[in-house]
């Protein structure tokens, strides 16, 4: 379905919080014969008609009945796709903009796990401070690509029902992009496998019956504390040398399994070659995860560390925004 179709569908649709059915499937699954449902010919009762035949999908995780109809509407086609066959556990709910799913598989490069992370409409719909995310990035549609449709564009900008929902898509293409480039520069965050259906399916991290847990949650030895600290900065320089600025990092963001550490959530990740709070953005990142290295007890200097970084990158020191712009509570750049 291309934009025009998606105006044309959500104008019909505007009271309703049906989600859009983005496509980002590779060709040789959507020829498996398992593929039931066609993404374009759902209608607006598609969500209630998958709710009352829920135990034809008959999963391990015991959803509510309204998580149930969400995750169906989310996730079904990849169930049908066979990208998983059963949804186990919810490993990360409550959050901001997401929910994140353990899945078991057989069919994705021998994993036994997926993570399937699908999406809030209206949280990110009331994003704090979106804005300064979005400065300088393109809108994308649900096939990843820039939207140019002006009726769509106008929507986006008038932040109708319609224009909204197009936001919400854009922001979940900027995460799975984000996940792809970072993988194939050697980045440590979970492969991203697919997108679409308001849901991102990636690498699962941690074990059988428990996820990875953040970096928050652990206390490390001082020599653990270094080697993560100079893994991380490793990441954060992996960043910069393909102009991404995290935007939310901190030790909430990062899983930590065994040694090895893995960032996430990337749907605010900006461009700081033409975002012009770049670098404010950046200082607030680097002060956040200082934060919880300095607690390990290992001497960080966030101030010092950001401009050195953002200088080694070609990046220019001039911070354009307040920072009372960025945080609800006042941080002392």
């Amino acid at each position: 379905m291309n934009t025009n179709q998606h105006y044309n569908l959500f104008e019909q649709l505007e009271d309703l919080e049906d989600i859009p059915h983005i496509r980002n499937v590779p060709k040789d699954l959507l020829q498996r014969p398992h593929v039931v449902k066609n993404p374009g010919k759902h209608s607006p009762t598609d969500v209630t008609v998958l709710a009352e035949q829920e135990n034809e999908l008959s999963f391990s995780y015991n959803a509510s009945k309204h998580e149930s109809a969400w995750l169906i509407n989310s996730l079904e086609d990849f169930y049908r796709q066979q990208w998983f066959d059963d949804i186990l556990r919810l490993i990360k709910g409550g959050g901001k903009e997401a929910s994140v799913y353990q899945c078991s598989t057989k069919s994705v490069n021998q994993n036994q796990y997926l993570a399937a992370k699908v999406y809030r409409p209206r949280r990110f719909r009331q994003l704090r401070n979106d804005s300064l995310y979005r400065e300088g990035r393109t809108h994308l549609d649900d096939g990843g690509h820039e939207i140019r449709d002006d009726r769509a564009l106008h929507a986006i900008q008038k932040r109708t029902n319609f224009g909204m929902r197009l936001l919400h898509t854009s922001w979940i293409e900027h995460e799975y992009q984000t996940l792809e480039l970072l993988h194939q520069a050697g980045a440590d965050v979970p492969k991203p496998y697919v997108s679409g259906n308001n849901a991102i399916l990636m690498d699962y991290i941690g074990w059988d019956d428990i996820p990875a847990p953040t970096l928050n949650t652990v206390d490390l030895t001082i020599g653990e504390a270094r080697q993560i600290f100079d893994r991380v900065i490793q990441n954060i320089e992996i960043m910069l040398k393909i102009q991404l600025v995290h935007g939310d990092l901190s030790a909430y963001n990062i899983l930590y399994k065994a040694g090895e550490i893995y960032l996430i959530d990337f749907p605010q990740v900006i461009d700081p070659a033409v975002n012009r709070n770049a670098y404010a953005i950046f200082r607030r990142d680097m002060k956040r995860l200082c934060e919880y290295f300095q607690a390990q007890g290992l001497d960080c200097f966030p101030h010092r560390l950001s401009e050195s970084l953002w200088l080694k990158h070609g990046f220019k020191v001039k911070p354009s925004v307040h920072p009372r712009l960025l945080e609800p509570e006042h941080l002392d750049f």
